[in-house]
C-alpha cells in the first residue's frame, strides 16, 4: 500500500500539473513579466520522446493501452543546487525549460512565493476557466436518453405531470 503524500509533495504535484498543462504562450508571458534570469546548468537538456497513455474502460475497469503521445522532458539545477524537472505532453523544449525553472524556483525560500503568485496562480485560474468553458460546451450537447424514450424533456416534465406522461 502506498504511503500518503506529505503536504509539500501534494503542493509540488499540483504546481507540476499546472505547469505541464499550461498554454506555452501564457507561461512565457508570465515568465517574462516576472523578470527573473536565474543561472542554471542542465542535468538533462530538453529531449523529445514518447510515452504510452493508459486508460480504464468506463474509468474504473481494467487498464489498457490507449496509445502513444509525444513528450518533452528536461532537468536542471540552479546555482544553489535546487533541481527542477519538467515533463510536457508536446514537443516544446522552451515550455519544458520554463516549467523546470519554475519547479526549481518554487522549491526555494527566496522565490517560491513570488513564482507561486506571479505564475502558478494565474495559470491555474486560466486552466480552471478553460475547463469550465469546455464543460459548458459539452453539457450543451448532452442528451438525456430516458427523456427521449418518453418524448418528454425533463425540463418540461412539470407541464406533463398528472397527464399520464410520467407513468410507463
Amino acid at each position: 500500500m502506498d504511503a500518503p503524500l506529505s503536504p509539500e509533495q501534494v503542493r509540488r504535484r499540483n504546481w507540476m500539473a499546472t505547469l505541464a498543462k499550461s498554454v506555452e504562450s501564457d507561461l512565457e508571458d508570465a515568465w517574462g513579466e516576472l523578470g527573473l534570469d536565474p543561472g542554471f546548468t542542465w542535468l538533462r537538456q530538453p529531449e523529445f520522446g514518447s510515452t504510452m497513455i493508459r486508460a480504464r474502460a468506463g474509468g474504473t475497469g481494467d487498464p489498457f493501452n490507449l496509445g502513444e503521445a509525444t513528450l518533452t522532458r528536461c532537468a536542471l539545477r540552479l546555482g544553489d543546487g535546487t533541481a527542477g524537472y519538467a515533463y510536457i505532453l508536446s514537443r516544446s523544449a522552451r515550455h519544458a525549460e520554463l516549467a523546470a525553472l519554475c519547479d526549481a524556483l518554487l522549491q526555494t525560500e527566496d522565490f517560491g512565493a513570488t513564482v507561486e503568485n506571479a505564475i502558478i496562480a494565474p495559470l491555474a485560474a486560466a486552466q480552471t476557466q478553460r475547463n469550465d468553458e469546455e464543460s459548458r460546451r459539452a453539457n450543451a450537447t448532452k442528451v438525456d436518453f430516458l427523456a427521449m424514450e418518453r418524448g418528454v424533456s425533463l425540463t418540461s416534465k412539470v407541464a406533463y405531470e398528472n397527464q399520464g406522461y410520467d407513468k410507463k
